[in-house]
């Protein structure tokens, strides 16, 4: 059996098919089934490391995007994407897969093209709220689509309705979990006193980054602060925060990292009160599975169509307070920081609504749906 992964340009489309290719050989494995072969076709390798553990062949196939501001690269790209098909259309006749397992976005839509062409079985999922571009055509084409959010079936009025299940969005097992024991020794916390954790990431980060340091001064006179900065900002964030907590009595409390290895954001996601993030689904998923409240703040949505509508629906279930961009002052901030951590009863109703909301068999169901759809075709 061979199983074709394809979806990317973001680790948010990267890494739930790294969980869902986790669950395919458990399900293999448990149902006596030879284990799969699987390959992922993109346009980079994006973690080469994660394709190695996951026992994952990569293919290159080029592949344009489309951007919503004037650029000389849009009148290139059709091409491109052309080029890709033609290139994916050969590797998938050479290797001719039972399935093609699509997370979206522009890296996956020559492998789509190509496996529609070549009549193999095509399984999409739907990570946010408002489906993109490449997965409207991609449902359209695919025998089964599954979704991340309740109501985003009815934005694919194309596709029959027993086609689309609603299962959540995957979360690799690595990181499912808080690891709680032992997890403020290991980033020097201090117990007694209340943690928030910011997840700067990087696309983005820097409207966060930047209001975060505004209202260190204040935040950290009552909470310690876990910031992920993303790579390339932690050197610019180290050397502001050096300069705005000289003389503050509890810079200690600050604890800033560019970059959160699995197990350092167990262990942070384990000793954190609340959180802070952007409204990316692999980010909201984890922030659900991990059972904690959180305040949102979505990418604007000229820059980004989709973060806006998943921080209203997932703010909707109670679960998380949104801030828009445009109102991101540190006072606000601050405020809402207050507000939450300082009402233990609605800390515990957002943690009931987070893990409501959560969906921690969603790689299973999804590589359920792959597998059976293999086997179909294999016979």
């Amino acid at each position: 059996m061979k199983i074709v992964l394809t979806g990317g340009g973001t680790g948010g489309h990267f890494y739930p098919l790294m969980a869902v290719a986790a669950e395919i050989y458990n399900i293999a494995a448990e149902e006596k089934i030879i284990e799969p072969s699987l390959y992922y076709i993109g346009t980079e390798e994006y973690d080469r490391g994660a394709l190695a553990e996951h026992n994952i062949t990569f293919i290159h196939a080029p592949s344009g995007k489309v951007r919503k501001y004037f650029s000389i690269r849009n009148f290139f790209d059709p091409f491109i994407v052309l080029f890709g098909t033609i290139k994916a259309l050969w590797k998938l006749f050479v290797l001719y897969p039972d399935v093609v397992f699509s997370k979206g976005g522009y890296v996956s839509v020559p492998t789509v093209l190509a496996a529609w062409l070549l009549r193999i079985p095509i399984v999409v999922h739907e990570s946010d709220a408002v489906p993109g571009k490449a997965n409207k055509l991609g449902a359209r084409l695919a025998r089964w689509v599954a979704v991340s959010y309740p109501g985003t079936s009815q934005l694919f009025p194309k596709v029959p309705r027993k086609k689309i299940a609603l299962t959540g969005n995957p979360v690799r097992a690595s990181i499912a979990k808080p690891a709680k024991e032992g997890a403020h020794e290991y980033l020097d916390l201090d117990k007694a006193v209340p943690t928030i954790f910011v997840m700067g990431g990087s696309l983005g980060a820097k409207a966060i980054n930047d209001t975060i340091l505004d209202a260190l001064p204040e935040l950290l006179l009552r909470y310690q602060i876990i910031h992920q900065t993303g790579p390339k900002n932690i050197d610019q964030v180290n050397g502001i925060a050096k300069v705005i907590l000289k003389d503050h009595p509890y810079a200690h409390r600050y604890k800033s990292f560019g970059f959160l290895n699995t197990l350092a954001m167990r262990m942070s996601a384990g000793a954190a009160d609340m959180l802070i993030i952007r409204a990316g689904s692999g980010t909201i998923f984890e922030a659900a599975n991990w059972g904690l409240p959180s305040i949102i703040i979505p990418i604007p949505e000229d820059i980004s169509h989709d973060q806006t509508k998943n921080a209203y629906t997932y703010a909707s279930t109670g679960a998380a307070v949104m801030i828009k961009q445009r109102n991101l002052e540190p006072s606000i901030l601050i405020n809402e920081t207050d507000r939450i951590m300082q009402d233990k009863t609605l800390r515990e109703n957002m943690s009931k609504a987070a893990l409501a909301f959560a969906k921690p068999d969603a790689a299973y169901k999804i590589a359920n749906i792959i597998l059976k759809t293999a086997l179909e075709h294999e016979q």
